[in-house]
């Protein structure tokens, strides 16, 4: 997740831009050290007239003052603003570039990729799959504070905002694995935003895309444990194909859970906070609010081990 390591084109532009930045501080750093231990070694004391303090004076608070800012940051400007067109959702030369949205909650991350009609037709959770090689548009926004998107790897981050869409321009030069964090204090578990990202191939990606969406076939046994999520998760998670008679939705208010259509495929849970393993999700619906306290799925204190247990084992088939 370092910034130092670029893996896109924005990301590279900062570097430099950065590097520059620290270039300038240091040589500027140095220059006020030097001329600080200079004024140690003269001897005698100049002796100067009123006016030519007076206008040695003015040449430093023009120069130094004045010159010197207005000359770094008009520098700074001419050549980070390239850095930060790049970034910017402009129409490409051919084609269009692919769309992905993302959501944040508090503490976890809604991804959705748009069909062909614009509405999302795949959406997952926690897990960020992009093509690579190519231009990625992100449309961002928040579902209930301020939260900031940030793939250090590929770019700077960009605030969302609940109920206001911004969009920001991603690359990865090749295929790899990156890490990504809520970049803005957004309550107590704010460093338990985790991201994983993924960028494959052009035909990896779309291989992807098309196993979720796939229609889904039926699925045999797990009856009780069906059941249960029915009535105790399935108000605020979907899983798709899911049977709708089998949902008991008796809550006061509207709550939002993660997507657990593909829950067995992704490669953690509770974005990031453990490992998906055999047995991972039972332990998570189990000590939630041990290993994330403050998120908003309830205690399940009033759940038999062994109901929690089945549920876990049939969400972790959940694969495309």
């Amino acid at each position: 997740m370092s910034i130092l390591d670029p893996a896109g084109p924005a990301a590279s532009a900062q570097f430099w831009v950065w590097w520059a930045m620290l270039g300038v501080s240091v040589v500027v750093a140095l220059v006020l050290f030097v001329l600080w231990l200079y004024t140690f070694r003269r001897r005698e004391p100049v002796q100067r007239t009123p006016r030519e303090e007076q206008r040695i004076m003015l040449r430093w608070v023009i120069g130094g003052g004045i010159l010197l800012p207005l000359v770094s940051i008009v520098a700074l400007l001419v050549f980070a603003a390239p850095t930060g067109r790049g970034m910017i959702p402009l129409p490409l030369p051919e084609g269009e570039a692919e769309r992905i949205e993302v959501v944040g909650h508090q503490w976890w991350w809604e991804i959705r990729y748009p069909g062909e009609n614009g509405e999302p037709d795949v959406v997952t959770a926690n897990r960020l799959v992009m093509p690579a090689g190519e231009p990625v548009d992100f449309r961002l926004v928040s579902a209930d504070v301020i939260h900031a998107f940030w793939i250090p790897r590929l770019g700077g981050k960009r605030d969302m905002v609940p109920g206001r869409y911004t969009t920001i321009r991603l690359e990865a030069d090749e295929p790899s694995v990156f890490g990504a964090q809520c970049a803005e204090f957004c309550g107590t578990q704010h460093t338990g935003m985790l991201l994983h990202v993924e960028a494959m191939e052009r035909e990896d990606y779309d291989a992807w895309l098309s196993e979720r969406r796939a229609p889904r076939e039926p699925q045999e046994g797990f009856d009780e444990a069906r059941e249960a999520f029915g009535e105790h998760c399935a108000a605020c998670h979907t899983v798709e194909g899911f049977p709708q008679e089998l949902v008991d939705d008796d809550l006061p208010h509207a709550m939002v859970g993660p997507d657990l259509t593909d829950i067995g495929s992704r490669p953690t849970l509770g974005a990031g906070v453990l490992p998906m393993q055999e047995g991972a999700i039972a332990y998570w619906l189990e000590h939630h609010q041990t290993l994330k306290p403050g998120n908003r799925m309830p205690p399940h204190n009033h759940i038999d081990t062994e109901t929690l247990q089945d549920i876990g084992a049939w969400l972790e088939t959940m694969e495309p």
